[in-house]
């Protein structure tokens, strides 16, 4: 017999363990608030996890959807909620890595405000612009915004989103003019660059694709390292001459800050059991996202990185609230 063991069995062999010890830890139900309303990603992440935890835990999982001031009433709700191991935050970069000083606007640090638990799920970014945009090219594109005469304008989610940062990112890698047009929320964004009333948007993969297909968009790169799997025929930016352009939307978990070690530790345990499962590829595939997990650690430090990634984007780009 072999004496090694794979990694999905002793994750499985590890989470069980773990869930028989959380059954006795936690006290009364579990809440996830998620800052983003139902149907979103976040929302659909914490909807599994509630499911697959009630039964683990022995106590209910609620999701609490809390999208109220751009998110941050939710986010500084498990902020300041006690430490116990009951209320916990699923959410992306713009309510952790992104929302700092002087754009913050509740009382909170992301970075001392919370127990990172796992980072879930990736998902790519595309570079995408409308097919009144007379570019077919990235090289077209960066073109068409050189000043003095180029400008161009680009949508976005919202102020300190991830898609407005990695704008401002790109457009200082290549000395690009194009103003930043806000909207709340992505539906509004996106419905105004297959207008046309909006130049580009970097779109997350399974929100473009579609659009791509369907022949109401071009998709010029991809900004990761590598090719997105759903878009082969998409090239990176890397690829086309522009490093450091590493970029997804992210999905993690995290506890407010003080929560025991052995309890962060049990969560990160089940929730790596949990995603990890088969059985969730093709659905993560069809919503362009990709399983990440990995330790409590890891997750800290992805978010010191990125905190201070973006934190040079808006300091260099001299961005102000708007």
């Amino acid at each position: 017999m072999n004496g090694r063991i794979s990694r999905r069995a002793f994750i499985a062999a590890t989470s069980l363990w773990f869930a028989s010890d959380a059954a006795k830890s936690q006290n009364g139900p579990v809440t996830i608030v998620v800052p983003f309303t139902p149907g979103t990603i976040p929302d659909y992440l914490s909807r599994i996890l509630g499911e697959q935890l009630k039964d683990r835990i022995g106590v209910p999982v609620i999701t609490d959807n809390r999208a109220g001031a751009s998110g941050n009433l939710g986010t500084y709700r498990v902020a300041r909620s006690e430490p116990d191991g009951n209320t916990l935050l699923l959410t992306t970069a713009s309510h952790v890595a992104t929302n700092i000083p002087p754009f913050r606007k509740f009382d909170f640090d992301p970075e001392k405000s919370f127990a990172p638990i796992i980072l879930i799920a990736k998902s790519r970014l595309l570079l995408t612009v409308s097919l009144k945009t007379p570019a077919k090219t990235l090289a077209e594109y960066i073109a068409l915004g050189q000043p003095p005469s180029g400008s161009l304008n680009y949508a976005s989610p919202g102020p300190m989103s991830l898609q407005h940062l990695v704008m401002e990112m790109f457009k200082i890698a290549t000395k690009t003019r194009a103003e930043h047009i806000p909207y709340p929320g992505s539906a509004g964004a996106v419905r105004d660059t297959v207008a046309g009333h909006v130049n580009a948007m970097f779109m997350p993969v399974d929100t473009a694709l579609p659009l791509v297909a369907d022949g109401q968009l071009r998709a010029l790169a991809v900004a990761s390292e590598s090719r997105s799997p759903l878009a082969p025929d998409v090239p990176t930016l890397k690829e086309l001459g522009l490093e450091g352009f590493d970029v997804s939307l992210w999905f993690g978990l995290l506890a407010p800050a003080g929560t025991p070690s052995d309890t962060v530790n049990r969560y990160n345990a089940l929730c790596n059991e949990i995603f990890s499962q088969p059985k969730w590829g093709d659905d993560f595939s069809r919503r362009g996202l990709e399983f990440v997990g990995g330790n409590p650690a890891r997750f800290a430090t992805f978010i010191k990185d990125e905190t201070e990634r973006w934190s040079r984007v808006i300091a260099t780009a001299h961005l102000k609230p708007e």
